[in-house]
């Protein structure tokens, strides 16, 4: 029976879940929780402090300790709104991986709440259809409508309880004059996507993770609801904070101690939701994004994986000539197959690039065909891609950027260090294949045998097959001064 575990690096706490595969559906066998409060380590300047950085770090080695025996396709560690908003986080993620022992990848907004809603799904057998589903983050708040399993209208909000304390209770300081400045803020946040939430409608809402699990309790502890929150519970809620005055005279014994500094920020973002989408009741979930990590991993081993959903969703979209794409990918695949060890491609990670990007190298020709591979790094850059995580997003933008034409070290910058050597040589390969694919033939390709060492590859056909194919033959010499402005040799072929 396999184990899994999912890592959610968020901006108030770090958490941890392990769960052994049981009957197509996942256990939960363990649970770690850290409050890290990363967010308030978020400088002016989008840097992270030392204090905030070594924080996480001393978390995450905890949780490595735990993890040691786990491989790597059993652990999913994601990175939500502070480490997308914190800028130049590419050493702090690498410190961080290795105090975990495992990759981490920072995810969008969007992901996050389909991760969420995939969660709560999961936890809240027998409930209405139709839901709504609200979490509040320490660093974002997401709003997700959904049908069964699947969310069909995703929003994610840059409001979170660290973020909105510190603006508006910093000094511990509770009035009703501040909690109305961050119930407007709130509101404001709200405002643009709230006709979109409320044409879709709902059966009923849901909430999620600690905030609005906390305000339940407290409401259930103090008789003020039974088992969900109501909007005049909350409202008693938010009159007793500011009866209290400041943070440290709350009397409230369902609070815990490490929620407490950061609780007035939620409650302001959680009564603004529910006056702004006028909800009465909200039904509390157990699960959130931990467990919508876990099934999420569960679907990719089940080979349901939403990432290939979603390239094939763009595809039927975009109308892409799906045989030539899949000629393309056939060939791309022959050729990573000669280089993968020489030019460390084996990963499996490397492999779906190749792919997803293969897939998708033609859907620039929905907006023009001149400039297609600049039109098509720009939608696929910019879509909302279920699945996947901002690097893989950036990598298959750049790999349709730099598949034809000029090829440019800045097509890669957007990416990790680490990972920009490996998307220029599987643009390469990506480039070869096109090529070799230009007149659309639908009988399989010839490939070539190639040889790769560093920054050259050496490209061998068979005899007398570039005198057969003289458009190839053109297209590889036209190929070589490209490479080489970007500082790769391609050779092995006569030009004379």
């Amino acid at each position: 029976m396999e184990s899994l575990a999912a890592v959610d690096l968020g901006s108030n706490s770090f958490h941890m879940v392990i769960a052994r595969v049981d009957h197509g559906g996942v256990q939960i066998v363990d649970r770690l929780r850290e409050p890290v409060r990363l967010a308030a380590g978020l400088r002016e300047d989008g840097s992270l402090d030392d204090d905030s950085k070594e924080r996480a770090l001393q978390c995450l080695r905890l949780f490595g300790q735990r993890l040691r025996d786990f491989g790597a396709e059993q652990v999913r560690a994601v990175g939500t709104n502070t480490l997308r908003k914190a800028r130049n986080s590419y050493q702090f993620l690498h410190d961080a991986s290795e105090a975990l022992g495992h990759h981490i990848e920072i995810i969008t907004g969007r992901e996050e709440a389909r991760l969420i809603y995939l969660g709560v799904s999961h936890g809240i057998a027998g409930a209405p259809t139709r839901r709504l589903v609200v979490d509040i983050g320490g660093g974002s708040t997401e709003c997700i409508v959904g049908d069964g399993f699947e969310a069909v209208a995703v929003h994610s909000m840059y409001m979170g309880c660290v973020g909105f304390t510190q603006q508006f209770f910093h000094d511990g300081k509770i009035s009703r004059k501040r909690m109305q400045s961050a119930k407007l803020a709130a509101g404001l946040e709200l405002q643009p996507v709230e006709a979109k939430l409320r044409q879709q409608g709902w059966d009923r809402a849901i909430g999620a993770s600690g905030t609005i699990r906390s305000v339940a309790d407290i409401l259930n502890e103090a008789a003020w609801a039974h088992g969900t929150i109501t909007a005049d519970g909350l409202a008693k809620l938010e009159q007793a904070l500011v009866t209290a005055g400041r943070l440290e005279r709350l009397d409230l014994p369902a609070l815990d101690a490490d929620r407490r500094p950061v609780f007035a920020g939620g409650v302001a973002i959680l009564s603004a939701t529910f006056e702004r989408l006028g909800i009465d009741e909200m039904w509390v979930s157990p699960t959130a994004l931990r467990e919508g990590l876990l099934y999420d991993m569960l679907g990719r081993i089940q080979d349901e994986d939403p990432r290939d959903r979603t390239i094939r969703m763009l595809s039927s979209r975009y109308s892409i000539d799906q045989a030539h794409a899949d000629r393309v990918q056939a060939t791309a695949l022959g050729l990573l197959e000669q280089v993968a060890r020489d030019w460390e491609l084996e990963s499996v990670d490397a492999t779906h690039a190749l792919v997803w990007a293969a897939q998708l190298h033609e859907i620039g020709l929905a907006v023009n065909y001149t400039g297609h591979h600049k039109h098509g790094a720009y939608l696929v850059a910019q879509s909302d891609l279920p699945g996947f995580s901002r690097d893989e997003q950036a990598m298959v933008a750049a790999l349709i950027r730099g598949h034809r034409r000029k090829l440019d070290d800045s097509y890669f910058e957007s990416l990790p260090p680490e990972l920009r050597t490996t998307a220029k040589h599987l643009c390469v390969l990506l480039r070869l294949a096109v090529l070799l694919n230009r007149n659309r033939d639908p009988q399989a390709v010839t490939l070539p045998e190639l040889q790769a060492s560093g920054n050259k590859l050496r490209v061998h056909f068979d005899e007398d097959w570039l005198t057969a194919h003289p458009l190839a033959r053109a297209d590889l010499e036209r190929e070589q001064p490209l490479l080489k402005a970007a500082g790769l040799k391609l050779n092995g072929f006569d030009t004379d």
